[in-house]
């Protein structure tokens, strides 16, 4: 663990010498999840997310992995699905002007949990998804971070031979809030 701090602040310290910003945060909001099945009809699942970030900002462009606690899911003819995952994006930002940026990167999650109208059917389904974060935010003053965010599912999320494939599709909306930074602003 020694090491992995040392690692850390030798990271930070060489960033901040080429007077970079390193921002750190915690960051939630509301999620409208939806999970494509073929043959299903289905519909929008609202749900929440949170969890934390740190930004690593080099002039316009930026790098934002962030660790976020997200419920999803779908309402399907078979009932309410309901999935937990732990998400990480790794998010490139490209700043446009004032504050104003554009999001893309690969998100990789993990199930946590996931249940069929209250019962279990994590046996089901993948312990992991890749998907592909675009999105757009607006970094405003006093720390205050505004994200619009889509998450187009890639992987097919499916380990039951029943379903063709299962893949999410997640738009949230972030309200974030920067705890410290260091570097140049």
């Amino acid at each position: 663990m020694k090491k992995i701090i040392l690692l850390i602040g030798i990271v930070a310290i060489n960033y901040i010498s080429f007077g970079q910003r390193i921002d750190i945060g915690i960051k939630g909001g509301v999620n409208f999840s939806e999970l494509e099945i073929p043959d299903f009809k289905t519909s929008n699942k609202t749900g929440y997310h949170f969890g934390a970030y740190s930004l690593f900002k080099f002039g316009k462009l930026g790098l934002q992995p962030e660790i976020i606690f997200s419920q999803q899911g779908s309402k399907v003819d078979l009932g309410n699905w309901d999935t937990k995952y732990i998400n990480i994006p790794i998010i490139l930002k490209l700043y446009v002007a004032g504050g104003f940026n554009m999001q893309a990167g690969p998100q990789f999650g993990f199930l946590n949990m996931a249940e069929l109208d209250g019962n279990s059917i994590e046996d089901e389904l993948k312990n992991s998804d890749v998907s592909l974060g675009l999105g757009l935010g607006w970094d405003l003053p006093l720390g205050l971070k505004v994200d619009a965010r889509y998450n187009l599912g890639l992987t097919d999320n499916s380990d039951d031979p029943a379903y063709e494939t299962i893949k999410s599709q997640v738009f949230q909306l972030s309200l974030g809030f920067r705890i410290f930074n260091l570097g140049k602003k």
